[in-house]
């Protein structure tokens, strides 16, 4: 057993990087900025305590390098949300112009005509022709409808543009999203973002604003036209704009903050359920009906008063404008009437006056109509926004070409790492796995075998040390060349709905149909094909379920062989499967090793003895390395592990 502060022998010939290689690494190894990220769900089921260090020798400590700086930006800076609203409608301003040129032209026909009336009763006093006043009305009303008509048509499908454009954007960036980003957000409150907030948006973005722009055009003008008319009467009337303007000051901000709460509790009903229906068996199993019923009743509760709050600011301006236009029209009836009487004014401009107030009605509530758009667009933009501020990874689309060549060697040199808000995960580690065989990491749960995969996958990023294949750090080439080149089995191994040939062929498409049939050979799923119906094209189910958990891990296992790996990464990828199957598919995983170097993760003894290779990980440190009976005979950890852990899962 080797002593503490001491290197085993031959580590560095043996599958650990020694003290020499380490030395090395660290001089040309540029130091990384921690990336705060939360811990990966595959790492949950194993919470990884930093122990002190073992018997690791310490490494000297890094020369100063660069800051790497990350390939990924930032979010998005913060931006004022009206301002973020009018980005979203930007580019489509052409459209949002000719929808507003058309709303105001139909404005201007219906303020037209009280003008005509007014002109057709100073005729119908007079004794005049009506003819002209007439088809005038009734151009007017053919100009009026047609005008409508087409600004509903345009406007409808100017907004449906909108809500794509901002749900494109959405998705693109939600499926892009860092590893630690999804690992502290709800999947739900994710989602929501896609379907309810961007419809909000959608109306904000284009009949919110035209309502704001054309009924304040549409006021002024109606105001104009009014003092024109009678200065005395508009007096009387600025009542209407005063109190309603009041009104609209102090509840629309309201308005805003309640959209916002309303939004996030639809947010939390759909995490909610997706906590539920995501883990359905557990919750049947485990009699949770009621408290997840609970769960998901009290956000909707939330939405639901939220939500009836908003509806009493709504009913209250809208009641409130009717009653001061009503209000008016009896103020206007009685000081116009006087003023009739006296001779002051006469009943044709009455009449005008009378059709222009209650014409006043029109825009002040498309003004009312578009602000409450406009402030619930902006609470929803701004939970749209906190996407947009969430960091993602840029280089994941670039298509590589499969990987050539002999399996690479795959080495640690110095890797440190901590999620946020934890304690150190893995602390200096130095491991090499030589260039194919297969290479074993065992240890206690927690000590950080699972975090090695997840930066193997630059899922996260180390701390400090450097990831290395055949020598080049992974940082230095892109997300998709390393995952091209790096297949890797998780330990849930999750599948996709959808039939089991989309789910086999999802990284490698274009497989052909000797390759497909040879996979599932050797990982014992032809039989499983012949014995259904629709072979292939059999639908799995939500996340697989329609399949056993012994079906999903070789479904996955196939799934990474038919792309031919440089390099494949076994988390307990036989942990649920009997030991015949566990027998054939080990010999399978040997076979491929042949061609690829590969990493497993497993407690079962049967699994790690036929290892080339094996590394002993322990809080968070190399502790040994070896074979079998190397470290059974000088470890003392590992002698416990094989009595109790290794053994119980074997049997």
């Amino acid at each position: 057993m080797t002593e503490p502060g001491m290197t085993a022998p031959g580590m560095a010939r043996t599958g650990v990087a020694g003290p020499g290689i380490a030395a090395s690494a660290n001089t040309a190894a540029p130091a990384r900025t921690r990336r705060k990220s939360r811990v990966n769900t595959h790492d949950s089921a194993r919470p990884e305590p930093p122990p002190p260090q073992l018997t690791q020798a310490p490494d000297p400590a890094p020369a100063p390098g660069p800051v790497q700086a990350p390939d990924s930006p930032q979010g998005a800076a913060p931006r004022p949300p009206l301002r973020a609203l009018l980005a979203h409608a930007r580019p489509h301003r052409r459209v949002l112009l000719l929808v507003l040129a058309l709303t105001l032209a139909g404005s201007a026909a219906g303020l037209a005509q009280p003008m005509v009336v007014e002109s057709s009763l100073t005729a119908l006093m007079t004794g005049g022709d009506l003819t002209r006043e007439l088809l005038l009305m009734l151009a007017l009303l053919a100009v009026s409808i047609a005008l409508t008509w087409t600004q509903a048509l345009v406007s409808e499908r100017t907004a449906e543009k909108v809500v794509l454009h901002v749900r494109r954007g959405l998705i693109h960036r939600l499926i892009r999203l860092r590893t630690a980003e999804l690992d502290r957000t709800e999947p739900g409150g994710l989602t929501t973002r896609v379907t309810s907030d961007s419809t909000l948006v959608q109306h904000a973005a284009t009949s919110g604003v035209i309502q704001l722009l054309d009924g304040g055009i549409h006021l002024i003008a109606t105001i104009v036209l009014m003092g024109m008319t009678s200065l005395p009467l508009l007096g009387i009337t600025s009542g209407v704009l005063l109190v309603v303007g009041v009104a609209m000051g102090v509840v629309m901000p309201r308005i805003r903050r309640v959209t916002t709460r309303a939004q996030t509790s639809v947010g939390e009903i759909g995490a909610a359920l997706d906590r539920a229906l995501g883990a359905a068996r557990t919750v049947k199993a485990n009699g949770g009906e009621a408290t997840e019923t609970a769960r998901a009743v009290a956000a909707a509760e939330d939405a639901y008063r939220a939500g009836l709050t908003g509806a009493r600011y709504h009913a209250t301006i809208a009641v409130l404008s009717a009653l001061v236009v009503q209000a008016s029209f009896l103020a206007v009836i009685g000081f116009g009437g006087a003023l009739v009487a006296t001779g002051a004014l006469d009943l044709a401009a009455l009449i005008a006056f009378l059709l222009y107030l209650f014409n006043l009605g029109g825009p002040v509530l498309s003004l009312v109509g578009g602000t409450t758009s406009l402030q619930q667009g902006l609470g929803a933009l701004t939970r749209i926004e906190e996407v947009e501020r969430m960091e993602i990874e840029t280089d994941v689309d670039e298509t590589p070409a499969r990987p050539a060549g002999p399996p690479p060697q795959v080495t640690l040199e110095n890797v440190t790492f901590a999620y946020p808000g934890r304690a150190t995960t893995l602390d200096g580690v130095g491991l090499v796995a030589p260039a194919g065989g297969v290479t074993a990491l065992v240890g206690p749960s927690g000590s950080g075998k699972t975090t090695v995969f997840s930066l193997l996958q630059r899922f996260y990023e180390p701390d400090s040390g450097r990831v290395l294949l055949d020598g080049t750090d992974i940082a230095t080439l892109s997300r998709a060349e390393v995952r091209r080149r790096i297949a890797y089995v998780e330990q849930d191994t999750p599948m996709l709905a959808g039939t089991l040939r989309e789910n086999l062929l999802y990284a490698a498409p274009d497989a052909a149909e000797d390759e497909v049939a040879r996979v599932l050979r050797d990982t014992l799923l032809d039989s499983l094909v012949a014995r259904l119906p629709e072979g292939l094209d059999t639908q799995v189910g939500a996340r697989g379920l329609a399949l056993s958990g012994g079906e999903r891990q070789r479904l996955a296992i196939a799934r990474a062989l038919l792309r031919r790996p440089q390099v494949l990464l076994l988390d307990e990828a036989t942990a649920h499967l009997d030991g015949l199957s566990e027998t054939a598919l080990r010999h399978t995983v040997e076979r491929a090793a042949e061609h690829c170097t590969v990493l497993l993760i497993a407690h079962r003894l049967s699994t790690v003895t036929s290892a080339d290779h094996m590394v002993l990980l322990a809080g968070g440190r190399v502790r040994d390395h070896g074979r079998h009976g190397e470290l059974l005979g000088r470890d003392e950890l590992y002698r416990d592990l094989a009595a109790t852990q290794l053994t119980a899962a074997g049997a």
